[in-house]
């Protein structure tokens, strides 16, 4: 009989001592760069009202949430996203504040993955919204920071980017307007099932451009080859942007680290523009994903607010430096500290760290125990309180 006592629930797990000290420094080291480009930070509660994600625009699929019914009887959910509890904050406590906003976040999530999907069914995300402000200027500004949150995570990247406005405007001029359908349709252009997406569109030719779209990638040469089957003026105007905007963000970063993948459509049906996901050598899924959203703060019942942005999956990016960088990172204390006198112990503790070294107090019963494990843990120097009160230090 399996004993759920000793068990985490599928999805998820327990990290310990180098996973959590890759965690940590991949945190301090993406919030530092949002810090320092002026983002103030924001916390959503991680119980939220089941209604905040499941509007129009901002659906998620009931059996992908952890659901729970609170002491009123009221349907609430773990939050699976965090973009949407910051629009809500966005159209309520933050309704009057000067646009635009410059947010960033540190917080997990929880999402019910497929068994054996390999996904984790909780992670921490750090990520920002900008909220407002110049379409161009803004997501030019997201693509820049989330390439330098990837560079943190590891110097072999790639990001990829589309805008899922052309599918959109796809479905328009084909008035393919099956919801079911197209959310079929969406999801197998995002996992490029060919066989699947040539099924649903019956091998017919006029719809030509949608079983193209995800073929569509590439490098900055998807751009020419997009415009022999993609037509229109709405389309040619976001290919045009597209374009500009990925030759303008290889001024700034390696052009060979940006794909163009007009396929690039999202499972989630909020975003209305750019989008765009990143990925890092030696993990198959993404570790950060963005994209634009321009009319979900409204359907809150606020102002309306153009905004974009992303999120770094944490976990995933401090398992791949992990493996990648191949280096500890958790952190040996510079002294052990032994004494039979529990209260010698910690004050002589106090003073180590006040002159700015780490410690360990070590609760065995003699100095070469104590000597044994500053050996076993790395540990290069050893204080040893005597009776008297005298402090002997030897290096290890």
């Amino acid at each position: 009989m399996r004993r759920n006592d000793w068990l985490t629930p599928e999805g998820t797990r327990d990290l310990l001592f180098e996973e959590c000290a890759a965690k940590r420094y991949l945190e301090d080291r993406i919030t530092g760069i949002f810090e320092n480009y002026g983002y103030s930070e924001v916390i959503t509660p991680g119980i939220e009202f089941y209604d905040v994600f499941n509007g129009k625009a901002r659906h998620f699929a009931p059996e992908t949430m952890y659901k729970l019914v609170d002491g009123k009887n009221r349907l609430m959910v773990l939050r699976p996203d965090t973009t949407m509890p910051i629009a809500r904050l966005c159209a309520t406590r933050l309704r009057d504040e000067e646009l635009p906003l410059k947010l960033f976040y540190n917080q997990s999530i929880f999402m019910v993955n497929p068994k054996d999907s390999g996904r984790d069914d909780e992670f921490e995300q750090s990520g920002i919204e900008i909220i407002g402000g110049e379409n161009e200027d803004s997501d030019y500004e997201a693509l820049f920071l989330a390439a330098k949150a990837l560079g943190e995570c590891d110097e072999d990247y790639r990001i990829e980017i589309g805008d899922s406005g052309i599918f959109s405007e796809l479905l328009s001029q084909y008035n393919y307007s099956d919801e079911q359908q197209t959310e079929k349709l969406r999801v197998n252009i995002v996992d490029k099932n060919y066989p699947a997406i040539d099924d649903m569109l019956a091998d017919d030719k006029s719809f030509e451009a949608l079983r193209m779209l995800p073929r569509l990638f590439g490098g900055f040469e998807v751009f020419e080859e997009a415009r022999k089957y993609l037509f229109g003026e709405a389309i040619e105007k976001k290919l045009s942007r597209l374009e500009r905007l990925c030759l303008e963000l290889a001024g700034i970063i390696p052009e060979e680290k940006i794909r163009v993948d007009l396929g690039l459509v999202n499972k989630k049906n909020y975003y209305t523009g750019i989008i765009f996901k990143g990925y890092v050598e030696g993990y198959g899924q993404p570790v950060l994903s963005g994209g634009r959203y321009d009319t979900l703060i409204g359907e809150f019942g606020g102002r309306e607010a153009k905004a974009v942005g992303f999120a770094v999956n944490i976990e995933a990016a401090a398992k791949v430096y992990l493996k990648n960088k191949g280096k500890s990172l958790a952190k040996t204390p510079d002294v052990l500290v032994f004494s039979n006198d529990r209260i010698s112990a910690l004050k002589h503790c106090e003073k180590l760290i006040s002159k700015g070294l780490s410690v360990r107090n070590f609760n065995g019963i003699c100095p070469k125990c104590a000597e044994k494990f500053a050996k076993k843990h790395g540990i290069k120097r050893l204080d040893v309180i005597n009776e008297n009160g005298e402090t002997e230090s030897r290096e290890v």
